[in-house]
């Protein structure tokens, strides 16, 4: 079945504020979404809060705990208010709504606040044990699936990328790819999984907040710092995916070995070949990996 993202019309948007926050909505004030539709409302009482509506998921209110721990730590994201709870035959969350923001600091495609953020994170986020199973991960994230192929299945298409034919070098890419990154056996931590534009607001070169985490992940520090590098402006040079890694090391303490470092570019190749294959399978272009630089993130990570 091909996805569809949920309606949530007004009037049941209306009934489940009540019901989980006390009030009805008053006015909208934006609707958006990709794989989850996303509603801003001021309510009957004047609050202005965030509603999130997709398919039912467990790993949601591990998520939505996660959130709620950062927030509390003083973590620039939205306050958790409500859910997960039903909403028809889907599930909804609300969440505080944190208005303005720039898209990008006023370093702009710098990467240093973009990485200090992330490190920020990282080390604020509870330890896995801590907090009920993020799994599955979000399928541009999941290069240790378990669902055979080399592809995980996409969560925007209703399609087996394992059975769309070529292009050859995108196969070998994730698949070089994915062989380096089994080889790694780090200690898994919490990170944000898709860190980029989009998911962030800034003022200055301060994170004003950062949303989607029904993005959040359990993997190794290098392959959540790997992700952002290769994505972070949407997408990043080589160069910047270098700068990145570098930043981050920094704002951690201390920098990546050579081991991580090559990891943290095999799992870049591999999100954004997973991209392009899926860009390839649409009939769209591809602007996700193009060839030439899919060979030279392979070198940076040991690869050839």
């Amino acid at each position: 079945m091909a996805f569809e993202l949920p309606v949530a019309d007004p009037a049941s948007l209306s009934a489940w504020c009540e019901l989980h926050l006390g009030s009805p909505t008053e006015a909208e004030l934006f609707r958006t979404g990709h794989l989850a539709r996303v509603v801003g409302a001021r309510l009957a009482d004047g609050r202005e809060v965030v509603v999130k509506v997709r398919p039912p998921e467990a790993r949601i209110a591990a998520c939505t705990e996660v959130q709620r721990r950062l927030f509390e730590s003083g973590y620039p994201c939205p306050q958790p208010l409500a859910g997960p709870a039903p909403f028809g035959e889907y599930q909804a969350t609300a969440e505080s709504h944190v208005p303005d923001g720039a898209m990008l600091p006023s370093s702009g495609r710098n990467a240093e606040p973009f990485a200090v953020a992330l490190a920020q994170l990282v080390h604020l986020a509870p330890a896995p044990e801590e907090v009920p199973s993020l799994a599955p991960a979000p399928a541009w994230t999941a290069w240790n699936h378990g669902a055979g192929g080399l592809w995980p299945w996409p969560e925007d298409q209703d399609v087996d990328l394992n059975q769309v034919s070529g292009p050859d070098w995108i196969d070998a890419a994730g698949q070089a790819a994915r062989q380096r990154l089994w080889e790694g056996h780090d200690q898994a931590i919490i990170g944000h999984g898709d860190w980029f534009t989009d998911n962030l607001r800034w003022q200055g070169n301060r994170l004003l907040v950062a949303y989607d985490w029904d993005s959040l992940i359990t993997d190794s520090e290098a392959v959540i710092a790997g992700l952002a590098a290769a994505i972070y402006p949407a997408p990043a040079t080589v160069t910047e995916t270098g700068d990145f890694l570098d930043a981050y090391g920094a704002a951690r303490g201390r920098p990546f070995s050579r081991d991580e470092v090559q990891r943290c570019w095999a799992v870049g190749v591999w999100t954004r070949a997973f991209d392009a294959k899926k860009e390839y399978a649409a009939g769209q272009p591809l602007v996700s990996l193009a060839e030439d630089e899919a060979r030279e993130r392979l070198h940076r990570a040991g690869l050839c």
